[in-house]
């Protein structure tokens, strides 16, 4: 586990606060004249969900979690359970609730992989061949760029500049999203699962 000093605590880091693993969501480092420059930083405890906030002075500094990265293949999703297997073992399932997907849920597809931090807790050690064994999976993410095929896409109305060019479009695993008036059914696009914004046609 590594210490990070005040100012390292910084956008995506992932610190043990209050005894859970928490990740840092905003944070910004203030100098006044009077004062030593302090941390003021947005957490998302990775276990409740909670978002809040915390100063951290000079003097301060936090353990950085102990998190391993595994694998997953995403199956299924059913009444806010989210099925996911491992990738060379789809005998080996699990389901993980939807407060702790979040917002990644939008994008996920099925038989599609995904990444797992598992939390290394030290009064629980995790055994990395058994996913759901010990060890606590804290969050999932995707890959950055995914593609996905367009299911629908309204017909782009010439001189319509109302919506600054760009149109609702639904994808194949049904999300909505905001793409360019040339993009039509059954296009593949690209699109940046952190943003939820388009990128381009693939």
């Amino acid at each position: 586990m590594s210490q990070l000093q005040y100012n390292e605590i910084r956008e995506k880091k992932i610190i043990i606060y209050g005894n859970e693993p928490c990740e840092v969501v905003e944070s910004h480092v203030a100098r006044t004249q009077q004062r030593k420059p302090q941390n003021q930083v947005k957490l998302r405890s990775l276990i409740s969900g909670k978002v809040f906030p915390a100063t951290f002075h000079v003097a301060d500094s936090a353990d950085e979690a102990d998190i391993i990265k595994h694998d997953i293949t995403f199956l299924y999703h059913n009444k806010g359970e989210y099925w996911f297997c491992e990738p060379d073992d789809k005998s080996k399932r699990f389901k993980l609730d939807s407060t702790l997907i979040g917002d990644t849920a939008k994008f996920f597809k099925q038989n599609s992989n995904a990444t797992a931090l598992v939390w290394e807790n030290d009064d629980e050690p995790t055994d990395a061949k058994a996913m759901s064994g010990k060890g606590k999976i804290i969050k999932v993410t995707l890959p950055i760029k995914m593609e996905f095929k367009v299911k629908e896409a309204p017909p782009a109305v010439r001189g319509d500049t109302s919506k600054g060019g760009n149109k609702i479009i639904t994808l194949e695993n049904g999300a909505t999203l905001n793409a360019p008036m040339f993009i039509n059914e059954g296009d593949t696009i690209r699109l940046n699962t952190e943003t939820g914004e388009y990128v381009e046609r693939v």
